[in-house]
């Protein structure tokens, strides 16, 4: 027996414009990512620069509105100074971060070239590990300034005449965690400090300039205390603060897997509040907004846990966790010997996890600014070191860049069957509670007035039931059913690959009907779906 939903949508519940900075993707030098990845000079495809014109292509045909680089951990042990200029006089450094030997020839100059390219917007990360507030200030000038000082005609020296189009700017990565290069843990107040000075410099070289706190982690044994000591320092000078949360779940557990939202917004209404609680203390009128400019879903093996949140053992705050090397082995990544790593398996399931993280940020589209999916480079725009292609993930992270920026986000109600999570913990930040009672039905909708067209988007994230969906959109008078694209797949260990690319892709589903303001919608288990409405004669 079929089971049913409902999932009502009115224009009256407007949450927020969704930003298009939603759908950004995170880029790190990290593996293959960058040389053989992006840059192959010896790729068929190759351009002047060495960029791979296969892997661009993706990314414009994506739409991609914004990339955060070069960002990651990677990005506290790197001196930019030693990027520029002719590659012979490039230095070769190590990176603490992930063991490699990072030889600077994609640097600061071709990375913001690869962004001018690809036809994105450039969201630069500074380095506050080993870097300090004149390097973050000499980088700025060197970008941004028009010319006439030392730094900004360095810059058109090196053939860049005018200076780059970088709005953002993302003032460390993860300072609040131990395993950071020059971590300011034991200190969130004087990081706080530093993040308002650089702000403060950064503003005056460019009055058009956001900056963005390095602030949460996840669900760290300091939060939220190190978030709100931090912030409190920098609140009037800074306009993001950045989120990081990577999910995992027990192997095989499906339910937890694509619990995410339920945990994200848990994590949400925690930081809401904290940056609130400021407001109201410091007396301003400024609100603060959100960059969760790095997610993703993984199943993880369990491990060992030496302390843990929510319910489990927990240890002293102590600041003293060290995890020694066993080898001093540092990995030279050469552009034209990719190590390949064939992203098959469980792909419906990846896309489902992403796409559930997405409905959450439009959901809560009044506080959510910035989105950077770190596998929406070589995950969802999949690539190894000779083929491009499109995995399962890309679907629902291009629909929704497509049709949901520039719209009103709209708050729908859902009520329908419902599923229970046990708790776990896999490792010292992989750790989760119970939940109880979650909607099997996820949604998010968005309205574009102007151009009268409603775009519905669920998950089904039952693991056993298709389910009836009885979509309530009597609210839009006039309007009638245009389409309803679903994606699933019977067989979840499968996935796309450059030779097999359309294993898993959205097909018209054409079942779907509408009545007296109604549509009936069968949502398949383990699906995505989308369902397009627009008014008549528009």
């Amino acid at each position: 027996m079929v089971k049913t939903a409902k999932v009502a949508v009115h224009p009256d519940y407007k949450v927020a414009e969704v930003e298009k900075r939603l759908f950004g993707a995170f880029l790190e030098p990290i593996g293959n990512w960058v040389y053989g990845g992006i840059y192959n000079p010896k790729h068929p495809s190759a351009d002047d620069m060495g960029f791979r014109q296969d892997v661009l292509e993706a990314v414009r045909e994506f739409g991609m509105p914004a990339v955060r680089l070069p960002g990651g951990n990677w990005i506290s042990g790197w001196e930019w100074k030693n990027s520029i200029g002719p590659l012979d006089s490039r230095k070769v450094q190590l990176d603490l971060a992930w063991f490699q030997i990072e030889p600077n020839i994609v640097g600061l100059d071709e990375y913001l070239e690869w962004t001018k390219r690809a036809n994105t917007e450039p969201m630069f990360t500074v380095n506050l590990g080993t870097d300090d507030l004149k390097s973050a200030a000499h980088l700025v000038e060197y970008c941004r300034h028009e010319g006439g000082t030392y730094w900004s005609e360095l810059r058109k020296k090196y053939g860049h005449l005018e200076p780059y189009p970088i709005k953002i700017w993302y003032l460390g990565n993860e300072m609040d965690g131990h395993w950071q290069i020059g971590s300011w843990e034991k200190n969130p107040v004087g990081f706080g400090i530093l993040t308002h000075e650089v702000s403060k410099v950064i503003k005056w070289i460019d009055c058009e300039a956001e900056t963005v706190l390095s602030g949460v982690s996840d669900y760290s044994k300091h939060f939220p205390e190190w978030l709100m000591e931090s912030l409190e320092q920098c609140y009037e000078s800074v306009d993001y603060v950045s989120v990081h949360y990577y999910h995992s779940a027990p192997e095989g557990d499906i339910a937890g897997y694509l619990n995410v939202s339920s945990v994200i917004e848990e994590q949400l209404r925690a930081i809401f509040a904290i940056c609130d609680y400021l407001q109201a203390k410091i007396g301003t009128p400024k609100k603060m907004y959100i960059s969760f400019d790095e997610y993703g879903v993984m199943f993880g093996r369990q491990g060992e846990v030496t302390y843990g949140r929510r319910g489990w053992k927990d240890a002293s705050k102590v600041f003293s966790q060290f995890r020694p090397r066993e080898d001093n082995v540092f990995i030279r990544h050469e552009p034209d010997k990719y190590v390949r790593r064939r992203r098959i398996s469980y792909q419906m399931l990846e896309a489902l996890g992403v796409a559930s993280i997405l409905l959450t940020f439009i959901r809560n589209a009044d506080r959510i600014k910035i989105g950077c999916m770190t596998g929406g480079l070589g995950g969802a725009i999949a690539f190894d070191g000779e083929h491009v292609w499109k995995n399962a993930s890309y679907y629902p992270y291009y629909q929704m860049n497509r049709l949901a920026a520039g719209g009103m986000s709209i708050l729908p109600a859902v009520d329908g069957p419902k599923f229970n999570t046990q708790q776990y913990a896999l490792n010292d930040f992989n750790q989760c509670h119970s939940y109880e009672g979650i909607q099997a039905i996820e949604a998010a909708a968005v309205h574009h007035e102007e151009k009268e067209e409603v775009d519905v988007f669920i998950i089904n994230r039952s693991v056993e039931d298709d389910i009836e969906v009885s979509l309530d959109v009597r609210g839009f008078e006039g309007y009638e059913l245009v389409e309803h694209v679903e994606m699933y797949t019977d067989y979840i260990a499968k996935g796309n690959s450059f030779e097999s690319p359309e294993v898993i892709v959205p097909r018209l589903n054409t079942k779907t009907k509408m009545d007296n303001g109604k549509v009936t919608a069968l949502t398949r288990k383990l699906s995505w779906n989308v369902i397009r409405l627009s008014k008549k004669g528009s």
